[in-house]
Order: structure tokens, then sequence, then C-alpha cells
């Protein structure tokens, strides 16, 4: 018995070393190396990221500014979430060819499908500049002064950086501005769409499963970056080649085992794991309830009437899918704190550190921090939570109201020079093509009816049969003529004359109102942090996610989320069949699929054990922007793609829990099962560097 206690305290303290935390990969060597290994690694810092070298980074890619992909072969071929090139899957969709319905695969390069605006963009070099950017920065200077002075020295740092003349450069705050970091970057223009399952493999369980355990969604297409003939970032040409990487990830063939190291690299979002007690508090008590109210009535509209059309269900699919993921998430992350009892844990953490300033003598310098923190946040939440009201029904979740919204910035521009309007009349004109492309009238209308009581109770929803913007010729008309004759239409026309008066509110009123207060409680969090890691300095600190390039490190995992429920780490097929309802749009699967299930025809796919494995746990730190980050295996080959988390962990943006915050991976052999068996895209597979680490 002593033996096992002394085994079981050796897994337990070798499981919990540093999980948790987004780590900026130019700085690895020492500490989080020592973590990697101690979990299993076998990759050395310079391995994952090297200047002078190949390594891990140079075959992870930015996708479009809010996924992650990673280059997997020789020729440039991209792989990354099917939710992360859904707007591009549904771009080249119709009734004709409905290839979210339907899947699709390019047989040969001149098959792949050029996409206007995707982007894929790479690290080439990280460098430390807080020293020269925060220089001549001092401690009496305001909030606004001291952005001026950080400004200036970013902007000079950079025009004085060494770089390709095809390369770019920016400076990222980290450490809420204690830190700086320079990126020069790589950005290809020429993405092009090689494969995509249907909608019923790659979004298989859709709202019900999002977010949840056990998953069972082949979540992933592939893209493919092409470059000019010095093999360089270049505009889409018919002339341009298959980009030809500095580093390409080798897929591995064993798959993963209970235990076995994983490494998550991509662009993660935001996270806000520093926030004081009262701001969570804030967030999960009025700020989340707020918008997941909001976007459910919008929801309930969408998704009533996608189930009514198939030419509605291919219109709205994206935008039903964008406001679902966070309406589902808000819910995850309120559960997850009350059940990880975070606020009690911060307000914990506050008192240490309201001991330790007692200890050091510092409660002269940095006590006042959090009883203004406390102050401030009490004052903030009215004008953040009315402000993000308004963003929610005037932007995000009503199309005509954002098309309004835009038109008011039109107006502004007419009363400039000629030349800044023909510029914002043409970017609109461009918008409201963009939106009215796959827009219907009614479904927006039941939107607008459903969430507009949120903010007022003036809903008139008349002017949907009253405006030019539900019609793309009528639209474009009231654009054309002088500036003074498209502001003379516009203000005649019923949706512009309901929305502006909201809008004019929320620039005078409610915007102001917000940055101010949201600066100076920013300036308290800066001396916050700065005040942490200087009080209490034995702690590990990582930097919040801010979309720049972070390693995430675990292992596979499974997870206990409530009393005598334990959740295994693998799913299969088998779940996919026993989730399976015929005809639903969620839970459908395809005919070859059951097939291919009914007659075990896995190919060399299958686990040990003759399953096919689906989906997989691990315990790394992640978070949006994270989806289509690779998984890699402790040898630096491809085991997995990031995809989603679990319900009860995705509070770890502000809290995370080692016991309940798993990351959901799609097991990289269903996505070469799917390539391969289903799609006979057997020329991508060939293409491939296929593995066997394991043997």
């Amino acid at each position: 018995m002593k033996l096992f206690k002394i085994l079981l305290l050796f897994l337990t303290l070798q499981v919990s070393a540093q999980q948790g935390g987004m780590w900026i990969p130019s700085l690895l060597q020492g500490m989080n190396e020592d973590d990697m290994q101690s979990l299993g690694s076998k990759l050395s810092a310079d391995d994952i990221y090297d200047v002078n070298h190949s390594s891990l980074k140079d075959a992870i890619g930015h996708f479009n500014g809010g996924c992650t992909s990673e280059v997997i072969s020789k020729q440039g071929l991209l792989l990354t979430n099917h939710h992360c090139g859904y707007s591009q899957i549904q771009s080249h969709s119709s009734l004709e060819n409905d290839y979210l319905k339907d899947g699709f695969w390019a047989k040969s390069f001149d098959e792949e499908l050029p996409n206007n605006g995707l982007y894929v963009e790479f690290i080439v070099r990280i460098e430390d500049v807080t020293a020269q950017v925060l220089e001549g920065v001092t401690k009496d200077m305001t909030a606004k002064e001291k952005q001026a002075k950080t400004d200036g020295n970013s902007n000079r740092i950079q025009a004085a950086t060494k770089k390709e003349d095809w390369q770019n450069t920016k400076i990222k705050s980290f450490f809420k501005g204690n830190q700086y970091f320079l990126f020069v970057t790589e950005r290809f223009n020429d993405i092009r769409l090689v494969g995509a399952p249907p909608t019923s493999i790659g979004k298989f369980g859709s709202d019900t499963d999002n977010w949840v355990w056990p998953r069972h969604t082949g979540d992933f297409s592939i893209f493919r970056i092409y470059a000019d003939k010095n093999n360089r970032p270049a505009e889409y040409s018919k002339d341009n080649k298959p980009y030809k990487p500095k580093h390409f990830l080798p897929v591995s063939l064993d798959g993963i085992s209970e235990g076995d190291f994983t490494l998550v690299f991509g662009f993660p979002g935001t996270t806000e794991e520093y926030l004081p007690a009262v701001a969570i508090k804030e967030i999960t008590e009025q700020l989340n309830p707020s918008n997941i109210a909001i976007r459910e009535a919008a929801l309930k509209v969408i998704d009533a009437k996608m189930k009514e059309s198939d030419e509605i269900r291919i219109q709205y699919a994206s935008k039903q899918a964008r406001i679902a993921n966070y309406w589902k998430k808000w819910i995850g992350e309120n559960t997850g704190i009350k059940k990880s009892n975070a606020i009690a844990k911060k307000k914990a953490e506050e008192v240490t550190f309201t001991e330790a300033l007692k200890a050091k003598k510092l409660e002269e310098e940095y006590g006042h921090i959090l009883p203004d923190l406390e102050t401030q946040y009490n004052a903030f939440a009215p004008v953040d939570i009315k402000r993000n009201n308004f963003v929610e029904i005037f932007i995000r979740t009503n199309e005509l109201m954002s098309m309004m919204f835009r038109l008011t910035q039109l107006e502004a521009a007419a009363s400039k020079d000629e030349a800044t309007f023909n510029k914002a009349k043409e970017a609109m004109q461009g918008r409201i093509k963009s939106t009215l492309k796959d827009f219907n009238t009614q479904v927006d209308k039941g939107v607008f009816k459903a969430i507009m009581p949120f903010y007022t109770k003036n809903v008139n929803a008349s002017i949907y049969d009253n405006t030019a913007f539900t019609n793309l010729d009528s639209a474009l008309a009231v654009l054309e003529g002088t500036p003074i004759e498209v502001v003379e239409k516009l203000n005649k026309d019923a949706a512009y004359a309901f929305a502006k008066p909201f809008i004019e509110d929320f620039y005078t009123t409610i915007e102001p109102d917000f940055q101010e207060k949201n600066s100076a409680i920013n300036a308290l969090e800066t001396q916050y942090m700065k005040a942490l890691m200087e009080v209490v300095p034995n702690e590990r600190y990582y930097p919040d996610a801010n979309s720049t390039l972070r390693v995430t490190y675990g292992q596979v995992r499974g997870y206990e989320p409530r009393d005598a429920v334990y959740y295994n780490p693998v799913s299969y097929l088998d779940g996919v069949m026993e989730k399976y309802v015929p005809g639903d749009y969620e839970f459908d699967v395809p005919q070859k699929l059951q097939d291919l299930y009914t007659s075990k025809d896995y190919g060399r796919y299958a686990d040990a054990n003759g399953k096919l494995p689906v989906c997989f746990l691990g315990t790394n730190h992640t978070t949006g922007g994270n989806s289509g980050s690779p998984a890699i295996d402790a040898e630096g080959n491809l085991v997995g793609l990031n995809f989603d988390r679990v319900w009860e962990g995705t509070m770890s943006d502000m809290n995370y829990d080692p016991e309940i915050c798993r990351n959901i991976m799609v097991d990289v052999r269903y996505v070469l099962f799917i390539i391969d068996k289903y799609a006979g895209a057997e020329r991508l597979i060939k293409e491939m560097k296929l593995v066997h680490p394991k043997k």
C-alpha cells in the first residue's frame, strides 16, 4: 500500500508539472523545457523555436487572423479546422454545388479553389524590445501620455528593424503593458481550398455537442499555400506555385494513449488570467447573462428558418455557427467559474497579495490597487453591459442594423474631402454586396423583433418594408451621387432613421464613458500585474493570450466533471453511430460513412483494438484562436487537430483549473481515414510524410 501511494504521488506530480500556461516559444529554454520533458517530451526548446534553423514554429500559420493552421507537406498543404474554413467552403457553395452538404475534394492542383481575402501568416522571429518601447516612460505620466510614448517608440523600432522587403513587423504588449515583443512575419495571400468533408462529418453534433465531451466531430479542412516563382508571398495568380515550407509536420499513424505528451502550438486569441475577483464576478453574474439572452433569442429565429429551407440553411450556416459558438461558451464559462469556486480563490489570492505587501512594506506604493479596482469595476459594470448590448444588437447579430452602423461612418466621411468619401463609399459598397449575398429579409426581420426589446421599447419592424437596404440594387442606388445627395437619401431611409439616434448615442455617450472607465481600469491592472510579479515572485507567470504565437503543453487525460462521472479521453466512430439520427441536421451520418463502419473498413487508421478513434482530450491550455492548432507528439509529429474545449473548462480564459479544463482534438487518424477511405483523395495522403514514431 505504501508503494502504491508513492507511485500515485509521483503520477500526480508528473501530471501537474506546470499544467496551464500559454508560453512564448522563444523563451522555452530552462524551466519550460524541463516541464515538457517531465511530461514525456523528447523535444528541445530549439526543436520548437529556432531562428537560424528549421523548427516547428515554421510550420505554424496564423489562419486569416482568427485561427491556426499547420503545413503538412513539402508542397504547402495546410490543415486547419472545418469551422475555420467554413466561410470559404460556404462562399463556394450553391444549390448546384453544395459543398457544405456534400463536401469538396479537389482532384488536382488545377481544381483547388482560390479565396479572396484569405491569408496565412508565419512568424520569422521574435525579439524582446521591452526596454526600447518603455524608454522615456515615467510613473507620473497619464495613461494617454504613456500610450503616446510607447506608440512612438514602437514605430521607431519597427522602422529600424532589419527584414526582407516582403516581410512585416508588429509589436505586441504582454503582462498588461509591462513587457513588449517584436514579431517579424511573412503573410501569404494566395490560399486555395483543397478539401473539406461534408458538414455532417466536419460539424457533426453541431450546437448540441459544441463545447462538450464526448465529441465525434471530424473538424478539419484542407487548404494549400501558393507562392511566386521565388517561393515568396504573392497575391493570387494562376502562375503561382505550391509553397515550399521551411518545415512541415510529419503525420503519425501510431495515435495516442492516455498519459502521452501533447504540445499545442498556435495563436490563442484572448485570455484574462490575472483579473481581480470583482471583475470575474461582474463578467459571470451580469455581462455573460445579458449576452447569452440576446444570442439565444436570435438563434431561435435563425435555427427555425434554417430548418425550413435549404437555401436559408446555406445562406446562414456560417452566421449561425458564429453566433451560437460564444452563446454556448459563455454558458459553460459561468458553469465552470461556479464549479471551480474561482471567485473565492481569486479573493484568497488577493488576501495573500495584501499580506505580502505588508510584509515587504509596500502598502504605500501598491496598497491602493485592489480597493481602487473594486470601486472602478462597480462603476464600470452598467456602461460595460450597455455597450455590450449595443454591440450584440447593432453589430453582431442583426445584419440590417450592422449596415446602418457602417453607414453612419459613411455619413461622417461625407463631411470631409471627396477622396475620403469616395474611399469610404467604395468600402461600403463592398460590405453591402457581401452582406446581401447571403441575406434573407424575413430571417433578419425576425431576429430584429426578437433582440431589439433587450435594448429599447421602440421596436419598429415596419422599417423592413420601407428601407432600400434589403435589396442590393436599391441599396447601391442610395450610395450614388454627390456626398450631399447620398447623405440626404440616407436620412430619408426608414432603417437609417430608426438606427441613427441609437448609434449617435453610442458614439457621444456610451463609448466615451466606456473608454474613460476602461482606461482607468487598464492602468490599475497594469500596476497590479507589475506588483504581483514583484511582491509574489515565486509564482510562475505566463502572459495572457493576445493572438501571438504560443506553446501550451500537457498530456492526454480524461476527467471527472461531476460526482461519480468519469470521461475517458478517446472517442470512437462507434459513438458517431450511437448518436446517428437519420435526416437530422446535427446528427445525420452520410451513407458511405455508415457503410465503412458496417464493414469495419478502417484501413491502417484503426486503433490497436480495431476501433477507429475520432477525438481525444488533453490538458493543454487553449482558447479561441487555437482552433486548428496542431496537437504534436513527444517527437514533433502531428497526432491531432485542436478544435474545442470541454464545457466545464471554458472558464480557463479567466481561471485555468487542471482538474476540469480539457481541450478537445480530432485524432489525425480520423482525418486521414476521411481523406483516404471516405473521400478517396489518395493524392493528398501520398503527399504527406506518414510516420510510426512508436514503432
